[in-house]
């Protein structure tokens, strides 16, 4: 395994496979943060040349976190189909990378091969990519899923609707969803994100949101996004969930940061599909976001992005509805600016359909990382281009629970409209019932709440 190469007349040298891969990523302030970041450009460009040439059987045969030391490492082992690895083992990333832009390689192509990938590979190829590379290739692939409906088919750009309140008072609550509703959003899941991680305020939210979906027939899931456990208790107590939500993290230690293991999700996973409200096949929702092992001191030296990457191979197990990045939520440590946010949030899409992932983006800021709102819809847009699945849209895309911003529903809208997307088949003809929508396009009703009043 070569470690080194020269680059105008200067020899770089580096240690191992970690360095590689923290020194080939993109410019992050996460991975600045941590010490593992490139020097200079050429650094950078010194790095890519050797991971390029690399093989997958090297990066297999030195993992950069060993299965006997992490149950996420284990997961992802285990998931890797040896006949197919076998074909592939002696490509190298570069090679990898040619196959997945190929013209004539299908998203079909696409899921085959990934099977026979870690996930270490697919952050491999990534660091290679340009962001176009990334739209193009996301693009290919198709991931549909099913709860109570179906979502992730080409042309369709899926939401969820998030009406949080900073009380968890259910008329704001309410308040918030009807007005996103009649701008046609919600088809992913209405998902909101509790003030208060009780049982009791769990299920007033639940039964809330699912007894307006029973009132006015609509097609779509619900979920409260409190802690697993909660959700599980909830669910005991006969609170109709139609999924169960988690934030997931790369490494195991981190997600004992969060409070749960694979056993844990294994056991909400049986629970929601014996007891919660939605039809199915899938019924988990996980997000993820670069820079959670670091926060959680439990990233073991390995770069931001390529933590991201195992955090797929991890959600793969469980088969989830849907799965989100929250790009630019953390803050600044992490994504600085901008640019840093945009990358981060084309590579994630990337990775996750790479691993067949239904992913989804919360495509946000906060107010003191150097973004603001043209960025996001800039990053919205080309998202929308690449494929994505689902979108996160809020109140005038002001979230006053988590205080940070995001898309709001009129965004969406034009995104949809703009690139000639669709709702979901099922709740756009819903929305079609309701005089919400027409022939793909917002009628003069659209954006009024007062039409779950007529």
């Amino acid at each position: 395994m070569i470690l080194k190469t020269q680059l105008l007349g200067q020899i770089y040298q580096f240690r191992d496979l970690k360095e590689i891969f923290a020194k080939a990523n993109e410019e992050k302030s996460g991975d600045r943060l941590a010490g593992l970041a490139a020097e200079s450009v050429q650094e950078r460009i010194a790095a890519k040349q050797v991971l390029g040439h690399l093989t997958l059987a090297e990066i297999r045969n030195h993992p950069l976190l060993p299965a006997e030391e992490d149950e996420v490492s284990r997961i992802i082992e285990e998931q890797v189909s040896e006949p197919l690895f076998e074909t592939m083992k002696n490509w190298s990333v570069a090679e990898l990378r040619e196959h997945i832009l190929d013209q004539r390689t299908t998203g079909e192509d696409l899921l085959r091969v990934s099977r026979g990938l870690t996930s270490e590979m697919i952050a491999a190829v990534t660091k290679l990519m340009s962001n176009l590379d990334l739209i193009h290739a996301a693009h290919k692939i198709e991931v549909i899923t099913k709860c109570n409906i179906s979502i992730g088919q080409k042309g369709v750009l899926a939401s969820r609707l998030q009406p949080n309140h900073p009380t968890d008072n259910v008329e704001g609550m309410m308040a918030s969803l009807r007005e996103g509703l009649a701008y046609g959003i919600g088809d992913a899941v209405i998902g909101i994100n509790p003030v208060d991680d009780s049982v009791e305020s769990v299920k007033r939210l639940l039964y809330a949101t699912h007894d307006f979906m029973q009132a006015w027939n609509i097609p779509t899931q619900n979920c409260v996004l409190a802690h697993v456990r909660t959700q599980m208790k909830a669910v005991e107590q006969g609170a109709p969930a139609d999924m169960i939500f988690q934030s997931i993290a790369g490494t195991e230690a981190a997600n004992r940061s969060f409070g749960i293991s694979a056993s844990l999700l294994d056991e909400a996973n049986d629970m929601v599909r014996k007891w919660g409200t939605g039809t199915g096949p899938q019924r988990l929702y996980f997000e993820t976001g670069q820079g959670s092992e670091l926060s959680a001191e439990a990233h073991y030296g390995i770069d931001q992005l390529t933590m991201e990457s195992r955090n797929y191979g991890f959600a793969r197990r469980y088969d989830p509805y849907i799965i989100n990045t929250v790009v630019g939520f953390i803050g600044p440590e992490y994504l600085y600016d901008n640019k840093q946010v945009i990358r981060a949030g084309l590579e994630d899409h990337f990775m996750a359909k790479m691993h067949g992932m239904p992913m989804g983006c919360d495509v946000c800021y906060t107010n003191h990382i150097r973004a603001d709102q043209n960025d996001i819809e800039d990053l919205g847009m080309l998202l929308a281009t690449a494929g994505i699945n689902f979108i996160i849209a809020t109140p005038m895309g002001d979230d006053c629970m988590l205080n940070y911003q995001s898309l709001s529903y009129h965004d969406v809208a034009a995104i949809r409209q703009t690139l000639g997307r669709r709702p979901a088949p099922q709740f756009e003809k819903w929305l079609e019932k309701m005089g919400i929508m027409e022939n793909g396009k917002l009628t003069d009703w659209a954006g009024d709440p007062t039409i779950f009043s007529r």
